[in-house]
């Protein structure tokens, strides 16, 4: 029987599915059988002996460490949902023969359009505008106007997917694009009419910031005091990535002393935030809580793939999206799919 995990977050408190959308019924095939795994809760180290007797695992929140494959003998696949995979070692599933998978397929569009929410919500100072409402301070409506987009810069900082989707929404409103990015595509930019530049470029001319790239060594706070310094007091600050390329402590002394006019946060340094964190005594920031582009479509779309790709592992086939393509060429791999194929055979 080819055998899969699935974290422990993807059942409530009660023990119910927590998001229906993601179609567990694709693995109600012959000779596969699933089941959640007992441990291992969001942010926390899965234990190895959740893994022993699994093909295949696909998780969420909780982390995948060295120590969780160290008995991972048949495990063939780690199928992150999502495309962020900074909580599993890739390198420790390389030197374990594992193919790290991710799900761009469900994360290109839903975060993209979350991005824009952001932009015109700061844009049009929606929630100023809500507690007025809220208030009765109907009178004070002319003194806060907000910005229209058609002429302003935007600056995407990472020239990925999501990104060149974020273009792509943008378009009607005719913004100037800028993207700061060492490993853009020159010829996709051209096409989405987007401009590439150094980073400090962008920092300096961008009305909206957006942080769009990917948590790696190179990027943990890539986002500084003295970045922030670059931008213009009247510019805004857009976190759709992970919270730690932004140094939250400089972004929340930029937001309190004016040095940029606010942020839009889907994503923090600690998740879930503490409740002490100054961030949320502030009025010039919006916060959501790294849910923001979770959709129906979404989820559906992210379960889609990443099943497709523990199914074709399960036929002893190499699934799509593998981050770590190097361990597909190697023999340790090749042996855990073909044993994936048999023990599916034999299960049917």
């Amino acid at each position: 029987m080819f055998r899969v995990g699935l974290s422990r977050d993807f059942l409530r408190v009660d023990g119910t599915q927590a998001f229906a959308d993601v179609d567990t019924t694709a693995l109600d095939v012959a000779g596969v059988a699933w089941a959640c795994l007992g441990e291992g809760a969001a942010g926390e180290e899965v234990p190895p002996t959740q893994m022993a007797d699994l093909d295949a695992v696909l998780v969420l929140g909780p982390l995948i460490t060295e120590t969780t494959l160290a008995d991972a003998e048949r495990l063939a696949v780690v199928a992150r949902l999502g495309v962020g995979y900074d909580s599993v070692d890739v390198e420790a599933c390389t030197r374990h023969g594992v193919a790290l998978t991710i799900t761009p397929e469900g994360v290109r569009r839903p975060v993209a359009s979350a991005a824009l929410a952001f932009l015109l919500a700061l844009a049009h100072k929606l929630p100023l505008k809500d507690r007025l409402t809220r208030m009765g301070r109907w009178g004070e409506k002319a003194d806060h106007m907000g910005l229209g987009l058609r002429g302003r810069t935007l600056g995407l900082v990472g020239f990925g997917n999501i990104a060149g989707e974020i273009s792509r929404l943008l378009a009607p409103h005719q913004m100037h694009l800028l993207a700061a990015d060492p490993y853009g595509d020159r010829a996709v930019a051209e096409q989405l009419d987007v401009e590439l530049v150094p980073l400090e470029g962008l920092l300096e001319a961008a009305d909206f910031v957006v942080i769009c790239c990917a948590l790696t060594p190179k990027t943990r706070h890539l986002i500084s005091t003295a970045e922030l310094q670059r931008m213009k007091a009247s510019a805004f600050l857009i976190n759709v990535a992970r919270g730690p390329i932004v140094d939250q402590v400089a972004l929340t002394a930029a937001l309190v002393d004016g040095s940029i006019a606010g942020a839009a946060l889907d994503v923090f340094e600690e998740e879930p935030i503490p409740p002490d964190e100054p961030l949320l005594r502030l009025d010039n920031v919006i916060l959501s809580p790294h849910a923001l582009a979770w959709t129906d479509e979404s989820f559906r779309m992210m379960g889609e793939s990443a099943f497709r790709g523990i199914l074709e592992a399960s036929r002893g086939r190499a699934p799509d999206y593998v981050v770590n393509t190097e361990v597909l060429d190697t023999e340790r791999f090749r042996r855990r799919l073909a044993a994936c194929a048999r023990r599916r055979s034999e299960g049917e």
